[in-house]
């Protein structure tokens, strides 16, 4: 899944799913399962491993994550990994909801 992306991309990813994972002002335990899992997959480096978990105590500034810096030929891909972080705690809110609603009409 995350093969096609290059250290800058998966970085990119991972900045969106924590920005995600605010977006109901709260994150849970299973996010924060899914992020670890996400991390290990993409190999990171100890200091790319810091900034994702850091992102998780304070979120993105919403400058940063901006639907259209997605290559086109990845933003499905993102939409997709954003879906299963939103879906890990079982718990859809309609902020969630409509957070991935909006990128999904941004990015297509």
């Amino acid at each position: 899944m995350f093969e096609a992306l290059n250290p800058a991309e998966r970085l990119q990813l991972m900045k969106f799913v924590c920005a995600f994972a605010w977006s109901d002002l709260e994150v849970s335990g299973e996010e924060r399962l899914f992020v670890a899992d996400c991390i290990r997959r993409l190999h990171f480096s100890d200091e790319e491993r810091a900034q994702v978990w850091a992102w998780l105590e304070v979120p993105p500034p919403a400058e940063e994550v901006d639907p259209t810096s997605i290559p086109a030929e990845h933003r499905q891909l993102f939409i997709e990994a954003i879906g299963r972080l939103v879906a890990s705690d079982d718990e859809v809110t309609a902020a969630e909801r409509e957070s991935l609603v909006l990128l999904s009409q941004l990015m297509m």
